[in-house]
């Protein structure tokens, strides 16, 4: 079958939806991190407690491990996945606002047990969340969908930051919560007007539910190759992001060009590499969006290779940095939509949220080694390191056959359904 147009997918009403589950996503990740941080600050909390309070992201690590909660069981409202979204969202609601009727300078202790209800729930939120996407974009859609959903994300984490550092100075940070805990509302809206997955039989109990999505996953042809895939896809990305910082500051170059550039500049690149990869992969195949994609990330570690040798210079390092961060949005898009083609729905919360953490843990140690590899190695050299550290996972690649490790569904795909209350034009509303 050939692949839809660019806008036969746009007009697909849960592109627009995952936008706003995307915001609904984001917008706790901030306010539990870096925003309570300025929060305390501003109150005048010492340095060592606002480090403890980073503890507080504990439940994001760890989401695995309730997962399969979410895949046995169903809430008697909305479906398995729009139930515990909801429930979830709401809950949000109250327990960011609750974080504004307390001040952490005076109570720290109860901010920080709101803090971990906020990252517990918001993490929940994040699993079935993603099941849901999983089951209901089909993959024409899954690369489209995945870059509206992560634009909303990162549209939610600047409101998180920016937004919410300007209300702070205007209303004071204890109403700028209740503002945030309201804006969870958009969440709620879009998961009242969205589509439940198709009906798929859950697990029989909750043995199943932990044990069968190893035991489904590990039985597949090819499963440990595309695992080892998983692991090396961003590996070059795992052990540059860590010391990026250091080389900007170590070039010369202020916190102000670092933020400018770095982290203005270096979000709206990836949001737009986002959306490109998304339309690009309208027409592409997984197999080609993977490899072009990914190559396109390693190479781009060059730019900061060609930093290091001419030095400190204001217009190389936008560069760098733009061609970076586009290229990274690429390669998340195609390795999200990878990822939900290996999930199976009867489980696919536990699933995606095993293969995405098992990943993701692996560049993490491997990312811990960054600096001595620096050190050792000298900028120019590391960063060609980084940049040729993408050949293994497009090696494997060519050999996986193209559907290696996929899940075999029980069920056949059924057509969208929309909740009776929920007209088409009113999707506008959710964003």
């Amino acid at each position: 079958m050939s692949n839809p147009s660019l806008l036969t997918v746009l007009k697909s009403r849960r592109i627009w939806l995952l936008m706003a589950v995307g915001f609904a996503s984001g917008l706790p990740l901030w306010l539990t991190g870096v925003t309570l941080s300025a929060w305390m600050k501003n109150e005048g909390v010492n340095l060592k407690t606002i480090g403890i309070f980073s503890l507080v992201a504990l439940p994001y690590t760890f989401k695995v491990l309730w997962a399969p909660l979410m895949d046995r069981y169903t809430l008697p409202f909305l479906g398995r996945r729009r139930g515990w979204m909801l429930l979830t969202q709401v809950l949000l609601m109250g327990a960011i606002s609750a974080m504004g009727l307390v001040n952490p300078k005076d109570a720290p202790i109860a901010m920080a047990c709101i803090a971990v209800v906020v990252t517990f729930l918001s993490a929940s939120q994040d699993i079935v969340a993603d099941a849901w996407r999983t089951d209901i974009l089909p993959m024409e859609e899954r690369g489209l969908g995945n870059s509206m959903y992560v634009t909303g994300y990162r549209v939610g984490m600047l409101v998180a930051g920016g937004l919410a550092f300007v209300l702070s100075d205007l209303l004071g940070w204890s109403q700028t919560y209740y503002v945030m805990g309201l804006l969870m509302g958009v969440g709620v809206v879009a998961t009242l007007l969205a589509p439940e997955p198709q009906s798929v039989k859950p697990p029989r109990n909750l043995l199943d539910a932990v044990v069968k999505p190893f035991v489904d996953y590990f039985r597949r042809e090819y499963a440990l190759g595309v695992l080892a895939f998983l692991v090396l896809y961003k590996l070059g990305d795992a052990i540059a992001a860590s010391m990026v910082t250091p080389f900007y500051i170590e070039l010369g170059f202020s916190n102000t060009e670092i933020g400018a550039l770095s982290k203005t500049l270096g979000m709206l690149a990836t949001i737009g590499g986002g959306l490109l990869g998304g339309v690009l992969m309208v027409k592409l195949s997984m197999r080609r969006a993977l490899f072009i994609f990914g190559a396109a990330q390693g190479l781009t570690n060059l730019g900061f290779l060609a930093l290091s040798l001419v030095g400190k210079n204001d217009l190389m390092l936008a560069t760098a940095i733009a061609l970076d961060n586009v290229c990274t949005g690429l390669g998340v898009m195609a390795f999200a939509a990878f990822l939900m083609s290996l999930c199976h729905k009867s489980f696919s919360a536990t699933q995606y949220a095993l293969l995405s953490t098992m990943g993701t843990i692996a560049n993490r140690l491997i990312g811990s080694v960054s600096g001595y590899l620096a050190t050792w190695l000298g900028w120019p050299t590391f960063f060609a390191f980084t940049a040729a550290a993408a050949i293994p996972a497009l090696v494997l690649l060519t050999f996986l056959p193209e559907h290696a490790a996929r899940p075999v569904e029980d069920e056949p795909p059924a057509p969208e359904a929309m909740p009776p209350s929920a007209p088409a034009s009113s999707v506008a509303v959710a964003r």
